[in-house]
Formats: C-alpha cells, structure tokens, sequence
C-alpha cells in the first residue's frame, strides 16, 4: 500500500529536450532537480507534451507538481494541453502544492479561469528585472522589501491579461503585468525561468533565431545582455523551494472548492 509522501514531487514536461540540454544536464528533468529538488526527496517526471500523465489515484501521493515552460501556447486547444488544464484543476481542487514557470504559469492561469494572450509588446528574451509587491512575504529571500527587485531569465511572447478570481499579483516588471501570481497558498505562478542558466538560455536564442521566432537585433541585444546581467537564480530558487516545502504560507481566497476531474470536460478548457 503507497501512502501520501510530503517528500514526493513531480514535473509535468511540457517541452521535448532540446539537444543541448540533452547533452549538457541530461535532459529538463535534471535541470529542474539541480533548481528545486533536496536531498532525500522523490522525484518523478511525466512527458505531458506526449500525453503522459499521472494516474488520477497516483494524485494523492504527490506533496506538489512543477509545470514546466513549453514553446507551445497555453491558450491553445491541442489535445494534450486540454488535458492538462483538466488534470491541473483536480490537483488545485485537492489543494496540492502547483509551481508553474512560464507556460506553466499561464496554464495554471487558464486553469483557473483567467485569460491568457499574446504579448502586443512581443517577445521578452534575456534578463529582466521584476519588482514584487510591497505586502510579499520577504522572509524566505533574506533581504528588505525595499530590494525586492530581482532578476530573472525570460523567454516568452505570451502573458497573461487577466488574472483568475481570488488570484493576487505578486510581482511585475516594465514588459509584463503578471510576473508573478499566487491562488490560495497552493498555487503560484511565475513567468520567468527560475531553473534556467544562462548557458540554457543562450542556446535557445541561436534556436530561435535559427528557425526566424526573433529578429537579429533582438537576438543580439539578448545575447550581449547575458554578458553583462546577471540573474539572482539563488534567491529564485529559495522562493520555489520554500513554496513547495511548505515553508512559504500566505493568507489568501480560494474560490476554486469543487473538486473537478480532469476527465470531465469544462466550457473554460475547451477555449
């Protein structure tokens, strides 16, 4: 008999391994792990991109769920993006611990009911600064509110314009409204990359400019940017850790109480 582990976690993979990331670190997964995984904790990754997803009885054994980046949009409708709005509404319902980076944190936000678009402003590439609310709660980064300004690796053309009812923006940044939000004290959602290194993020650029998603200047002006900025990937990985652990509690509405299931469709999902 499994019982629930407060110590078992799993990613929900919503991009392929790109080859140098194969290459360098194994795969995401390992990337995710060096960011947020401790020692004497379980993890487990299932390939939502390919439609692999938990079972809805393993659910109860996880103490949270990553949803990582995608190059795919979260308002879009392919089948396994469905799904995983589905399955993300069950765990919420179950009020389990949910991070999502990037497209996970605009999923989460569809999920949720809230509204997700492309950016008018276009692409956000390379470092950026993000200002977080007066009222975050700044004990687990070990600096005052008054330098809670903190720099973070962006790769995205989508954002969300309009928050879920009974979620609270915790930070912004000149390019983005929504850097970060929170439901409840068991979900947050982040736009940038906390688990990316700038080595990952200087390999996507030649991707992207490779297949023509970004133009030369932006490309370049991104790549010079990574030279000369650097991230507080420590302190971003302290925020994702202690919320995930349990350490992190913030007194805030929840109006998402129904338990729904994955496999029962909704009008929201189905855009």
């Amino acid at each position: 008999m499994r019982f629930q582990d407060s110590k078992r976690y799993a990613l929900l993979l919503a991009a392929s391994d790109s080859n140098y990331v194969t290459k360098v670190y194994g795969g995401y997964f390992n990337v995710f792990l060096n960011a947020f995984a401790d020692e004497g904790e379980n993890w487990d990754m299932f390939r939502v991109v390919e439609g692999e997803f938990p079972k809805m009885e393993e659910l109860r054994y996880y103490g949270g769920f990553v949803v990582s980046g995608s190059p795919n949009d979260a308002f879009g409708n392919e089948g396994w993006i469905v799904d995983l709005c589905f399955l993300l509404q069950t765990i919420i319902s179950m009020k389990k611990k949910v991070l999502g980076v990037c497209f996970g944190h605009q999923i989460l936000c569809r999920a949720l009911g809230g509204k997700v678009a492309r950016s008018e402003t276009g692409w956000d590439v390379g470092i950026r600064r993000v200002s977080f609310a007066p009222d975050f709660d700044t004990h687990i980064l070990g600096c005052e509110k008054a330098s809670l300004d903190l720099a973070i690796i962006e790769c995205h053309q989508d954002e969300i314009i309009e928050v879920p009812e009974g979620a609270r923006i915790l930070a912004s940044s000149e390019k983005t409204a929504v850097e970060i939000f929170a439901y409840g004290d068991h979900v947050l959602g982040i736009q940038g990359h906390p688990e990316y290194t700038k080595d990952i993020l200087d390999n996507l650029i030649d991707r992207l400019l490779t297949n023509n998603w970004i133009d030369e200047i932006l490309g370049e002006k991104a790549k010079l940017q990574l030279e000369k900025t650097q991230t507080d990937r420590k302190h971003w990985e302290m925020i994702c850790r202690s919320f995930l652990k349990g350490t992190w509690l913030m007194d805030l509405p929840s109006h998402f109480e129904n338990v729904v299931s994955y496999q029962t469709k909704c009008e929201k999902c189905q855009g």
